[in-house]
């Protein structure tokens, strides 16, 4: 499975960005889309996921910024981040599941196989 990102960039603290990605695999096998992210030495945190159904969660530090959306029929994940904070600067990760065994958490790595080459967010002050 091949996740392809786009997206990302620089902006300035208040303003907003839309990373997306897509993962090829047959539509009917993703079960699970996420967002993760890792700043200069911090380990890789959960940011959003979304699962088939529709449900989305995410971490207490972008709730109510960040938006998650999914076309499972593309295997295409979307998020909306709105007022960018310099914290939020970090590679942000798009990964996936197809397995019910994994679950759908927001973090914990080790339950997505499947993962993008990452996209470089920078927000300046």
């Amino acid at each position: 499975v091949q996740v392809v990102e786009s997206g990302g960039g620089s902006v300035q603290a208040g303003g907003s960005l839309r990373p997306s990605c897509v993962a090829s695999r047959f539509a009917y096998s993703i079960r699970c889309m996420a967002r993760l992210r890792q700043a200069p030495g911090k380990e890789r945190a959960g940011v959003a996921r979304t699962e088939r159904g529709g449900a989305t969660d995410y971490a207490d530090s972008v709730k109510g910024r960040y938006t998650i959306s999914q076309d499972f029929a593309k295997n295409a994940l979307y998020l909306q981040m709105n007022s960018l904070k310099p914290e939020d600067t970090a590679k942000y990760y798009c990964a996936a599941n197809s397995s019910p065994a994994y679950g759908c958490p927001v973090g914990s790595s080790y339950r997505f196989p499947y993962w993008g080459q990452g996209t470089q967010v920078t927000v300046s002050s």
